[in-house]
């Protein structure tokens, strides 16, 4: 039974950083995409970092150069350090996983990740 747990919001002025933190348990796989994505209300969750289990990783247009993806195997951990928020990054953000290969122009699209986790909101005023 595959859990994500995500954890690290918050609310957090303008400019200000924020690091999120998804736990996996019940996964055992060499091969994966760990990813971030986030919602707002009306709007279609979007791809926001991701990383594979060779440490690859792949970035939204929207938050490039601003946020980071990181994963620490050991932990079944993959984080997101978010800096320079802006009120746009306000949504509520989940980490994903799927358990195959995926070519990376494909590793930001929600509809290739199996397993989800409840989310964290993260508002920016």
């Amino acid at each position: 039974h595959v859990q994500l747990v995500e954890s690290g919001g918050g609310s957090v002025q303008a400019g200000g950083s924020l690091r999120l933190s998804c736990v996996v348990s019940g996964y055992r796989s060499t091969t994966y995409w760990m990813s971030w994505f986030r919602q707002v209300p009306g709007k279609e969750r979007e791809g926001v970092a991701a990383i594979n289990a060779d440490g690859r990783t792949t970035y939204a247009n929207s938050i490039k150069g601003r946020f980071t993806i990181s994963q620490d195997a050991a932990k079944n951990t993959v984080y997101l350090q978010m800096d320079d928020l802006t009120p746009a990054d306000t949504a509520l953000y989940y980490c994903a996983v799927r358990q195959n290969q995926l070519i990376i122009d494909y590793a930001l699209t929600s509809g290739f990740y199996t397993f989800w986790g409840q989310g964290t909101q993260v508002t920016v005023s």
